[in-house]
């Protein structure tokens, strides 16, 4: 098998290659030893196969950066058969650099020039033969979201392979013999200078020169800017759950229609009630979980690739890169975080657009600190219980208040282990012009991404609501007879040092599975309605009097109590769709544990806070 490497920096178009050349034969991790993504996959074109590997973006090969040392490393040791450069064609002189540093390796390679829509619509033409001529291995124009263009592009890589071409031009850098940052600026300055020998002559304005609208003017101003990305943030958010809405009603169909029929048929077997309600209701629940899932991906990557597509995203990310900075991010986190306020998945999802791994998962961790929207129809009816009207609202507003403390506290503690400083990508500087987006593909890299999350949740899902199952299961339906009953009743004098009776604790435990389960789960156990099984699998059907669930929480609950729950449950976890979709992202058990100890760990101590100074007064 020939090996094929995609190399290129931040949004030059490498991960549409690759999943536009693999499809769904692909396969992602993490390097070994390394917190930095590793994706692998594999094509057939006329009878030989072909294994890619997408090695990390980055902005150059020179650099200390972990994404720069493997690339090179990986360059170097002639893994790779051929390298495919690609390089940004609307912006050629910026995205020529990594060309010029790959040069110096001497290694097979053909030089992509992708974007050439844009180009065209900038009123440029670019003469790939001048290109070709001063580097001496094949140049292609190409536009990487259009499907028609490979056949192109797998023809010349075979062609490559066997008769290879290495660049007989290169940047050189002998003669520089200063050190340090002097050493560094010299050495650039020279391959600017080979950058534009090489493209003398090859770049043409063929029309009026490309200026900007009124609408991408507001865009980047200082203080409008945000408002306006802001705004078409929260429409995109609404947009995505309204492409979602009817999967989503498809798949609650699920255990409302199967859920009767099957359990009869458990009956008249005589199966037993354990087994039977693993058929009858925890795998129609799955079903129901993992489409819902999919259904959040396919509806944000929708919207995510088509303000990607239109070069909205490089404009917010420069609108809010100076703020997120301070917390270790990148400008491109703030999609992913206002998503997070409506679905921790849409939130977590929506990390992809960030430039490397180590980005992503300090983007997702940040992320869980984010209340979803389930949270804020839960602290109004739990404070209200024991709470005046103005003590509610003064809640949420310190909730809120807290989650910025919260959000400041997750990027410092995994901000330096998961991005150090100096290992983020340069600002960005040139921004491309809002172009049209091509919806046959973004369609199907949403399809193929929900298609993914769907298949890679189903076992870890299933699995997590086993262990739920095992400990809410009571075969006469009541609360006494499961075990998480006879669990929390057995640890209480612990849980109560963090605030929590056990009625509360189950409370705190259901929200670690689905947070629209915490008030079925209280109803179970204060007013004795439902089973804990109905009410954390089946929370969205079960009805819930909250006029009744608030007096029997009043009757019984202290204000501290009540206030250590809210802050325990919005911290927790943020539910267990949102945890498999953030190991599905990551791709690292490891890390996805080590943030969900960390939120349990953090809530169980905020509410112990809350509770003992509560007491106080």
């Amino acid at each position: 098998m020939r090996t094929i490497a995609l190399l290129g920096q931040p949004n030059s178009g490498k991960s549409t290659v690759f999943n536009a050349l693999t499809g769904s034969r692909q396969h992602v991790g993490n390097w070994p030893g390394k917190t930095v993504e590793k994706s692998q996959g594999s094509f057939t074109y006329e009878g030989e196969t072909y294994e890619v590997v997408d090695l990390p973006g980055s902005y150059g090969l020179s650099g200390n950066s972990d994404e720069e040392i493997i690339t090179t490393e990986y360059i170097r040791s002639n893994q790779a058969d051929l390298t495919l450069v690609l390089v940004d064609a609307s912006q050629l002189e910026r995205s020529m650099f990594m060309m010029a540093e790959f040069a110096m390796l001497g290694k097979p390679a053909i030089l992509v020039l992708n974007m050439m829509d844009v180009v065209k619509n900038q009123g440029k033409t670019i003469n790939e033969t001048i290109i070709e001529n001063n580097l001496n291995i094949p140049v292609l124009p190409f536009v990487a979201a259009n499907g028609k263009e490979y056949d192109k592009l797998k023809n010349l890589i075979k062609s490559e392979i066997n008769n290879p071409h290495i660049p007989s031009n290169a940047p050189d850098v002998s003669s520089v013999t200063a050190e340090g940052e002097q050493g560094i600026q010299e050495k650039s300055r020279i391959k600017y200078e080979w950058i534009s020998n090489v493209l003398e002559g090859a770049q043409n304005q063929t029309s009026k020169k490309y200026v900007m609208t009124k609408f991408d003017r507001a865009l980047t101003t200082k203080f409008w800017g945000k408002i306006l990305c802001f705004l078409i943030v929260l429409v995109g958010f609404l947009v995505a759950m309204i492409v979602m809405s009817p999967f989503m009603s498809i798949a609650q169909m699920i255990p409302a229609y199967l859920g009767g029929p099957i359990a009869k048929l458990m009956d008249l077997w005589n199966v037993n009630p354990w087994l039977a309600s693993v058929f009858s209701a925890l795998i129609p629940n799955t079903l129901y979980f993992c489409i819902s899932m999919a259904s959040f991906v396919f509806g944000v990557n929708l919207v995510f690739g088509f303000l990607e597509e239109v070069g909205f995203l490089a404009r917010a990310a420069y609108q809010f890169d100076n703020i997120l900075s301070k917390i270790g991010l990148q400008g491109k986190a703030v999609c992913p975080l206002l998503m997070g306020f409506g679905c921790t998945i849409g939130g977590a999802s929506g990390t992809r657009v960030m430039d490397n791994w180590g980005q992503r998962m300090l983007a997702m961790a940040v992320v869980w600190s984010v209340p979803c929207a389930s949270i804020w129809t839960i602290i109004p009816i739990i404070a209200s219980s024991v709470f005046s009207p103005v003590e509610v609202i003064l809640i949420c507003v310190g909730i809120l208040c807290f989650v910025f403390v919260m959000m400041w506290i997750v990027s410092g503690i995994f901000g330096r282990f998961l991005s150090p400083k100096g290992s983020m990508g340069g600002m960005i500087m040139e921004l491309p012009p809002i172009h049209k987006p091509h919806w046959g593909h973004i369609f199907k890299e949403a399809i193929l991404k929900a298609w993914d999350i769907f298949k890679r949740a189903l076992v870890t899902v299933f699995l997590v609501s086993i262990i739920f199952w095992v400990f809410l299961f009571s075969v006469d339906g009541k609360v006494e007879s499961s075990l998480m009953y006879k669990v929390g009743t057995f640890i209480e004098p612990v849980t109560k040092f963090f605030g929590m009776s056990w009625r509360t604790f189950m409370g705190f435990v259901a929200s670690a599975f689905a947070k629209e389960a915490v008030l079925g789960v209280l109803n179970a156990v204060y007013v004795g309605q439902n089973s804990l099984m109905d009410a954390t699998f089946n929370a969205g059907s079960v009805a819930t009097d909250t006029g009744v669930l608030t007096t029997a929480m009043g009757s019984m609950m202290s204000k501290a109590e009540a206030l250590a729950l809210i802050v325990a449950v919005t911290f927790n976890v943020p539910c267990v769709m949102a945890l498999n979709t953030t190991f599905k992202e990551s791709h690292s058990f490891k890390w996805t544990a080590i943030v969900a100890c960390f939120y349990i760990g953090t809530a169980l101590v905020l509410a112990a806070v809350v509770y003992h100074v509560g007491m106080l007064f």
